[in-house]
């Protein structure tokens, strides 16, 4: 598991206390010490070349930083959909079932019962992790083999187990999208961009010399603030299975709780 996912595994407090809370009260500190090291009137010499140039710093990483938000918002709506796709293709499963000779239909739902059953169990804590179940690929496997060991005599149950492997091999996909999608959308080299960026656009403004020291600094912390939010949200929805904004196992729980035994 990367920083950033076990980051966002940690309680909420933790996270924001880390993340957002601890890097504003340093920069709110930052014009003072930058005051005293190179003085006021040096400061204020620079004030407008330096004003074009955040300007333009504030801007490119300003883009870069709501080009992540949109990228990870769009990746943990992707994850609540493959959810959504998959409790819908477990639910038509145990429909299909019912055209199955008994014993086999017993088998199959019993076995997809307890696919929902590792899925929810396993599954979704080994996405908060940021790893994988071989539970449930058994209980996958298991479905298959009862499927395939059908020997249909009518076209009746030809297009039952037709439509049975067919849906079989959608949850297959859905659930390989959800496992790839539980590990991030934000590259290791995003992330040290971000960082490194949110860092330079914060300790740039520590170079500015206005008359009031607490007004420069009250400015220094709400940009920060501002900024390390934004990493915070990124932080928090990057891995969509991990910590307290994650996509819940309901929508399998639903299927269980209407079709289970």
């Amino acid at each position: 598991m990367n920083v950033a996912l076990r980051l966002a595994a940690l309680p909420p407090w933790a996270s924001i206390t880390i993340v957002v809370v601890i890097p504003t009260v340093i920069a709110m500190f930052g014009p003072a010490i930058a005051r005293r090291t190179v003085g006021l009137e040096r400061l204020a010499a620079n004030n407008e070349v330096a004003g074009f140039k955040f300007a333009v710093l504030g801007v490119v990483y300003a883009v870069l930083l709501g080009f992540a938000v949109i990228v990870v918002w769009e990746k943990f709506h992707d994850a609540e959909s493959a959810v959504a796709q998959e409790a819908g293709t477990v639910t038509t499963l145990f429909r299909l079932s019912g055209g199955m000779d008994a014993p086999a239909k017993a088998i199959f739902q019993e076995r997809l019962d307890a696919y929902i059953h590792a899925a929810i169990q396993d599954d979704w804590p080994a996405m908060a992790r940021g790893g994988t179940s071989r539970v449930v690929t058994v209980a996958i496997n298991d479905l298959y083999a009862t499927a395939l060991a059908q020997r249909p005599t009518d076209k009746g149950a030809v297009a039952v187990l037709s439509a049975v492997l067919t849906q079989l091999d959608e949850l297959t996909q859905v659930r390989r999208s959800r496992l790839v999608l539980a590990e991030g959308s934000v590259p290791g080299v995003v992330w040290t961009v971000l960082s490194v960026g949110a860092v330079v656009t914060v300790g740039f403004t520590f170079f500015f010399g206005t008359p009031s020291l607490r007004a420069q600094g009250l400015m220094t912390a709400l940009l920060a603030l501002t900024i390390f939010m934004g990493l915070l949200v990124i932080m928090s929805i990057n891995g969509p299975f991990t910590g307290g904004v994650s996509v819940s196992f309901e929508p399998l729980q639903l299927v269980l709780d209407e079709f289970g035994p």
